[in-house]
């Protein structure tokens, strides 16, 4: 259900925006987009795992207030990680 390591550095070096960044939105916004999609495909066997759906919520809510800043502070930023993840339209 979680990402794996070498994922998770593919995913830090995509998004980062300079060298050891690991603590950027968009690199969050990056990663808890991975161990979403992980745990949506988990959903489709495991169709009675509350307690797991209860944490995608949790992250789902988490990645959309990320979301909501980077789009306050940094709009062209905002528009480069929606279409690389394909969240929206």
């Amino acid at each position: 259900m979680s990402i794996t390591a070498e994922r998770k550095q593919e995913v830090i070096k995509q998004f980062a925006r300079e060298e050891g960044d690991t603590g950027s939105p968009q690199v969050q916004i990056g990663i808890l987009t991975e161990r979403i999609n992980n745990l949506t495909g988990h959903f489709k066997d495991h169709k009675k795992d509350v307690h797991s759906r209860r944490g995608l919520l949790k992250m789902v809510n988490r990645r959309r207030r990320l979301l909501d800043y980077l789009k306050a502070k940094e709009q062209e930023s905002y528009l480069k990680i929606i279409k690389d993840l394909g969240l929206r339209k």
